[in-house]
């Protein structure tokens, strides 16, 4: 007790101390136990962050150029340990650097009055917590999926317990509150389908034109370069529709989830460039207009009756 009297106290500490009706040694003390909160507050944010990274590092599969769903899970769950543990520590030690001063029994109680008499009106805050975390545990989707939910389409770059966040392909930001997903249409949970339909003229062999398609969609497999994006083999469905001026081949391909994208431009490419050389058109939409000639009928017009 002698040593924290012994303690010079700032002009504006001792003017805290004053307002709050404290000698200069318990005021001194209460710093000191403000310190020490301050440095456990610190050290348990870092705890968060290093066991979010721990988290990372356990699920990361070493292939950057894909996530695993259970990377994805990973991922989503370290962040939202660091929010929700970010956001709990502060408020602890808020609570408990408030204590160190004035009794908070009687602030709790107001609190958890004013919180009732809120709670009235922030049901779908409420919803909203309570679907996030379903969705959480249910793993319906995680950061990196691709989905659909609320009528809007994109790659999941944040997800917390009360919104998720979704930029498209132009590169806009949607926050949808999680009370608002009835339904999640997932484009990337554990293998995903490109679906190509290339049209050919009506005067191609068919039976031909479908050889080239499978022999080139195999060939496309066995590419060493893109081996690792499929999840099986291609299939050649056949004749999808028989268009205004094109008949439709089907080609089908299984891939990684994410990949069908990349892997539907590159076949096109390629199909493309191998009907040129087979010499099989693919049409464009086209008219014929069949013009008819009066005068053939009813002769010139200085001549007609």
């Amino acid at each position: 007790m002698l040593a924290l009297q012994l303690v010079v106290l700032p002009d504006w500490l001792r003017q805290i101390a004053a307002a709050l009706h404290l000698e200069a040694a318990e005021m001194t003390r209460k710093v000191a136990q403000l310190v020490v909160l301050a440095i456990a507050c610190y050290l348990g944010m870092r705890l968060v962050a290093i066991i979010a990274q721990r988290i990372e590092a356990a699920v990361d599969a070493g292939d950057e150029t894909t996530l695993s769903e259970r990377e994805q899970r990973g991922h989503m769950i370290s962040q939202l340990l660091r929010s929700v543990g970010r956001i709990g520590i502060l408020t602890l030690g808020t609570l408990l650097a408030l204590n160190i001063f004035i009794d908070i029994g009687p602030l709790l109680a107001g609190a958890g009055i004013l919180g009732l008499a809120i709670s009235f009106g922030a049901q779908s805050l409420v919803k909203d917590v309570l679907a996030g975390f379903f969705y959480l545990v249910e793993g319906q989707f995680a950061l990196g999926d691709v989905i659909e939910v609320a009528g809007k389409a994109g790659v999941v770059e944040r997800m917390t317990l009360r919104m998720v966040v979704l930029r498209d392909a132009q590169g806009t930001v949607h926050m949808i509150p999680n009370g608002q997903i009835t339904t999640v249409s997932n484009m990337t949970r554990k293998w995903s389908r490109a679906v190509i339909d290339v049209g050919v003229g009506y005067a191609a062999d068919l039976d031909r034109a479908l050889g080239v398609f499978r022999d080139e969609a195999a060939a496309f497999v066995a590419d060493a370069d893109w081996r690792a994006r499929f999840d099986g083999e291609p299939e050649v469905v056949g004749v999808d529709s028989l268009d205004s001026s094109a008949v439709t081949i089907r080609t089908l391909f299984r891939t990684q989830p994410g990949q069908q994208w990349a892997i539907g431009r590159e076949f096109r490419r390629r199909i493309k460039n191998r009907l040129d050389r087979e010499g099989i058109e693919i049409p464009f939409p086209q008219r014929v207009v069949h013009v008819r000639d009066d005068t053939a009928l009813t002769g010139p017009p200085g001549r007609r009756a």
